[in-house]
């Protein structure tokens, strides 16, 4: 008996059929069937091996913020906002050891960089300079040095740093001794140092403010080294000998070039002082 061909095709489909189902995944512990005849394994563990997972994509790192850095001003843009000479900035800087004029030019000083000094050079010829921040405006010692050139000053007299009870009207006669120069000054050993002062031909101030936040004087300040002066007449004075000490102490935390004077030193002041002064650049034939 011959098959029907209908019969036939549809032998041969659940011959197929016995034969995908007799093939099962290779994967142990795995009885589903192949996913094509031929292959080793199911569709799950076939995707598994050959689909590569999908990647999470990260969120862009945020940009650094961009800070501008604090404007600095050149001697010309402080003279314009403070409106004095620009001729007369520097001067007034290096008056306060915040700058040295190195030929044409100024270079700061270590306390200039304490004020955030910053030393630049210019590119043309070489010749250095200095930018300083906007705090400079308001710093109460330049502005007080700026009204004083102004012949603006007119602060009172105050006491010193760290004195309650008035040091220089304590220990201090009134200015009634003239000098060589025409200063008016405390004592007779005042009057032998401003005149010695004098005709060593030295520029000097008298009881200069310190060009610092405190309120201190120096006895004498000599602006061509930068020293300062400080003669010390009643060391046998129990509270003079403290408030020594501590204008002492002033002088060492500022880094101030200072020269100190007693009763010893006054007897002989033309071997003493051109020593000293040689320790600081100044030279008296």
């Amino acid at each position: 008996m011959t098959l029907d061909p209908f019969v036939r095709k549809l032998a041969a489909i659940n011959q197929a059929l016995s034969a995908l189902s007799a093939e099962s995944c290779t994967t142990p512990g795995c009885n589903q069937p192949v996913s094509k005849p031929g292959h080793k394994l199911c569709y799950d563990h076939w995707k598994a091996n050959n689909v590569k997972p999908v990647q999470a994509v990260s969120p862009p790192k945020p940009k650094p913020q961009q800070f501008s850095a604090p404007s600095l001003l050149s001697a010309t843009t402080i003279s314009e906002k403070l409106e004095i000479s620009k001729h007369k900035v520097n001067p007034i800087l290096a008056e306060l050891g915040l700058v040295n004029k190195e030929g044409n030019g100024w270079v700061a000083t270590k306390r200039g960089m304490g004020f955030g000094a910053v030393q630049k050079t210019h590119p043309q010829d070489n010749t250095p300079y200095v930018l300083w921040p906007e705090s400079i405006l308001t710093n109460q010692v330049f502005l007080a040095t700026i009204e004083s050139l102004k012949g603006n000053n007119s602060e009172p007299i105050k006491t010193e740093v760290n004195t309650k009870l008035g040091f220089r009207e304590k220990f201090r006669a009134s200015a009634q001794h003239r000098t060589t120069d025409g200063h008016f000054v405390r004592s007779k050993a005042e009057v032998l140092i401003d005149n010695w002062l004098y005709m060593a031909e030295l520029v000097h101030a008298y009881e200069r403010r310190l060009p610092i936040e405190e309120e201190a004087y120096c006895d004498f300040y000599i602006p061509g080294g930068k020293v300062y002066v400080e003669y010390w007449g009643y060391e046998n004075e129990p509270e003079y000998a403290a408030r020594k000490k501590v204008k002492q102490e002033v002088y060492q935390k500022y880094e101030l070039n200072l020269i100190e004077l007693n009763d010893e030193h006054i007897k002989n002041l033309d071997d003493y002082l051109p020593k000293m002064l040689l320790k600081f650049g100044i030279i008296v034939s």
